[in-house]
């Protein structure tokens, strides 16, 4: 038998692989589906690639790839036997076991037990070999069998290789001497000390200096002046100012050239004003101030917990288990799939997308999108317990509604990919991973239907200079609707009065504080106050060519076919702690946004002329200096010094490891190792910067990001087009470069109108609430969230795996609402 199954296998030796260092393992989840070892037909693991695919996906990766041996992992989930006591008798381990498969935990541990079973499987004829059979496999096949079955899941690995292992502790962090001299760092506001960057801001500890960081090949960073203050002064530590939370921030070395680890960060950041320890982490895992906490209610109101939902199955009703702080995900993609778009776009087109999806469909976003969204609406996840299961429970006095959900590990770890907070298994801001995702969605849907389009509208800003009374209209993209809080119109001041002057009585006499009170907001205040002028920060007027006064205010220049509404709940406090305002807004179900309309420029406005502020040049516009060591360091791995030098000078100088990096994800191209060309201040084209002219906005884009994108090979009015989109944000500029490849010329692209923008649904602005997020907890980096759907003409609750049918939706507590435009008006 030993002899038959080893020439059985000989055609296939070639294709069997034992999993190296690095190889992801995929036995607990199919690529395609929510299938696992526990589902009915089992999990099939391919024993070259090691995804694994569930009974109905097996065959296609099998005609697709020719691999033909699977592993076939099954799991038989069993009732422990009781004996006479009624205790659950032990049994002794089963020997075939998943040594690393996780538990579902759906099952109590204590009263069931789990048989695994494990067999090579040959397609296409479905030839079995149980395992394990040691003696008559060949040594390579057990091996490999071994390391498949003891494999850890792909996503602790990812983890493990991710988090703190090679971070270490700055050499400076004891001995750093900060500077006295009264600096005090606001919690909102920042901008670059020499330029006019607000992103990728970097506080030195030293001295206290808020500068950017420098720009690199993947869009991301700044100007390079906080590396250049380190080269004045050798300050050597700077904490990024958008990182600092309670656990810690991300702290970068010059010295050293790496990121690093501050033991002492807390009292660094105090002694700028910035109190990183006001919040502490509880027991459960949740972040939560010292403060009282804004209404303990909040969680039974949100939840609906008083009161007894009856749970719902099947299409359109199946919950998302929470990953550990990953309702924010969950919440927004149970909204997104109930639109009829997404779903459409993902599982309307199921077939072709898995048919053409990658060989590794596991990175691939046009498939994880669409096997989410099978999974939500398939109902094949969702189904009521049975009869006999049900007589079961109540004659046991255990009766509980079964909801297991979907598990979305895969589809987190695919969209947080690389990204710093999303990434991590911190609790996060929906409203922030829905621009994310909508992102996207945008990037991965080239040549096919963008159903992100639906919330996609213009908003036409308009920019008075006070003193001259001139204006300028301008329009840019936008995808939801933030809706300011006015406290001072709340409806019960003098009740938020009285509570306030008796809090501040019970503290000085060390009494317990009185019952919090929620300040009741208008909506209609909170939509007069979106409408209201707000200043300009830094107006330079080409009136007066000058920097002035100016006033801005917003309408809308096309209306959406779905409107997304933030409430802006949170804000900063003067200690820099995360404060979420405990209000009520009374959102309506119809909301009528007509009067917003934009309308251009007025009759008997005068405008302001098309001048763009004076360029100012650096000092020294000499070539920058490079590392020649580093270039030196490349060179002798093989690669043409020009390209050497290039590499150094996109990356800043931050060492060989960055610019080989940049090496890597750039030696295909055509001028890969064409000389260094530095951007010139004084381009021909530009005009000298004693005689300011065109330009379409008064907030001309930085000139270094303009050469900086320009000296890739990109368009000057392109990159101008796109760094205006974008509030100049490089990493979004280059995104919506290669977004828009037809971009028009330049004085038709600043006239970027619903008329000229095919991806714009203008129609009226009349809408129907059917979807809003509710946040409970203090701040965005604790707490909890949980949706409200419409659907067929009731109200329903999804709260993490659990969907009910809701008694009393919630509607003046949420944070993020969603409105459908109605069809007549």
């Amino acid at each position: 038998m030993a002899t038959d199954l080893g020439e059985l296998l000989v055609p296939y030796m070639p294709t069997i692989r034992v999993p190296r260092t690095g190889d992801r393992v995929f036995k607990s989840e199919c690529a395609f589906s929510y299938d696992s070892p526990e589902s009915e037909g089992g999990l099939y693991v391919c024993m070259n690639t090691f995804l694994g695919f569930g009974r109905e996906h097996v065959e296609r990766h099998y005609h697709k790839t020719g691999q033909s041996v699977y592993m076939h992992l099954k799991r038989h989930v069993k009732e422990k036997a009781t004996g006479a006591a009624g205790g659950a008798i032990s049994r002794r381990r089963n020997g075939k076991v998943f040594l690393d498969l996780e538990l579902n935990r759906d099952f109590n541990g204590v009263d069931y037990e789990y048989e695994d079973e494990a067999k090579l499987v040959i397609f296409p004829d479905h030839f079995e070999i149980p395992l394990p059979n040691i003696e008559e496999l060949p040594a390579l096949v057990t091996i490999a069998c071994d390391a498949v079955l003891n494999a850890s899941s792909p996503y602790k690995k990812q983890e493990a290789d991710s988090w703190e292992e090679e971070i270490q502790v700055s050499k400076h962090a004891r001995s750093l001497r900060q500077q006295e001299n009264g600096v005090r760092i606001p919690p909102s506001g920042w901008k670059c000390a020499k330029c006019e960057m607000r992103e990728n801001l970097w506080l030195n500890l030293t001295d206290g200096s808020v500068l950017c960081g420098k720009w690199f090949f993947d869009g991301s960073g700044g100007n390079g002046h906080a590396l250049e203050h380190y080269k004045e002064t050798n300050f050597p530590l700077a904490v990024k100012l958008d990182t600092i939370t309670p656990d810690g921030a991300d702290i970068y070395s010059f010295d050293e050239e790496e990121a690093v680890l501050d033991p002492h960060i807390s009292e660094h950041l105090l002694h700028f004003g910035i109190d990183m320890l006001q919040m502490q982490r509880t027991e459960n895992g949740h972040h939560t101030d010292n403060d009282v906490q804004p209404c303990v209610s909040d969680w039974e109101v949100i939840q609906e917990s008083s009161l007894k939902l009856k749970p719902v199955y099947g299409s359109g009703y199946t919950g998302i288990k929470n990953l550990g702080n990953s309702c924010y995900l969950s919440t927004t993609m149970q909204v997104l799939f109930s639109i009829p778009e997404f779903q459409r776009a993902y599982v309307g087109n199921l077939q072709r997308i898995f048919d053409y999806s990658p060989l590794d469909p596991t990175q691939d976003f046009s498939t994880q999108m669409a096997k989410l969204g099978h999974g939500l609406l398939s109902g094949q996840y969702s189904k009521p317990p049975m009869k006999s299961e049900l007589i079961e429970q109540v004659m046991k006095e255990e009766y509980k509604q079964q909801q297991r959900g979907i598990s979305p590990k895969m589809f987190k770890a695919l969209v947080s990919k690389g990204h710093p907070e999303f990434s991590s298994d911190r609790q996060q801001d929906a409203h922030e991973f829905f621009l994310h995702l909508i992102n996207l969605v945008e990037r991965n849907s080239s040549g096919s239907e963008n159903p992100g389009d639906v919330f996609r509208f213009l908003v036409e800003e308009r920019v008075q200079c006070c003193q001259t009374q001139k204006v300028r209209y301008t329009q840019r993209v936008d995808y939801l609707m933030q809706l300011p809080v006015p406290l001072e119109a709340a409806s019960n001041r003098e009740e938020l009065i009285a509570y306030e002057s008796k809090r501040k009585e019970a503290e000085e006499n060390m009494r317990p504080p009185p019952e919090p009170v929620r300040a009741r907001i208008p909506f209609t205040a909170c939509l007069q106050a979106f409408t209201e002028p707000e200043n300009v920060p830094d107006f330079w007027s080409s009136a007066l060519q000058a920097k002035s006064a100016g006033v801005k205010t917003s309408r809308f220049a096309s209306f959406p076919e779905y409107m997304v509404m933030q409430i802006k709940k949170f804000t900063f406090g003067v200690d820099w702690v995360p404060k979420k305002l405990d209000v009520s807004v009374d959102v309506p179900d119809f909301l009528d946004l007509n009067r917003l309309r934009a309308t251009g420029l007025q009759t008997g406005e005068a405008e302001l002329p098309d001048l763009t502020p004076p360029i100012v040049i650096p000092e020294d516009t000499r070539a920058p200096e490079i590392d020649e060591s580093s270039v030196m360091q490349l060179a002798e791995m093989g690669f043409p010094l020009e390209a050497c030098r290039k590499a150094v000078y996109y990356t800043g100088n931050m060492g060989a490891e960055m610019a080989f990096n940049w090496i890597i994800a750039h030696m295909e191209e055509p001028d890969f190792a064409e000389p260094l060309a530095i951007p010139s201040y004084m381009e021909p084209d530009l005009p000298s910067p004693s005689f300011p002219t065109i330009s379409a906005l008064d907030n001309q884009p930085p000139e270094e990001s303009i050469s900086i994108l320009t000296s890739m090979g990109f368009p000057r009015h392109h990159t101008i087009q796109a760094l205006k989109a974008t509030n100049n944000n490089l990493e979004r500029a280059l995104d919506w470069i290669f977004t828009h490849p037809d971009c028009e010329d330049e004085s038709e692209a600043m006239s970027d109108t619903a008329d000229t923008d095919p991806r714009v649904r203008d129609g009226p602005g009349r809408y129907e609430l059917f979807a809003f997020i509710s946040h409970m907890g203090s701040s965005t980096m604790s707490g909890h969230y949980v949706c409200h759907i419409k659907k067929e003409g009731r109200w329903l609750i999804y709260n993490d795996h659990k969907v009910c049918l809701s008694e009393r939706p919630p509607k003046d507590l949420g944070y993020m609402y969603f409105y459908r435009r109605l069809s007549s008006c």
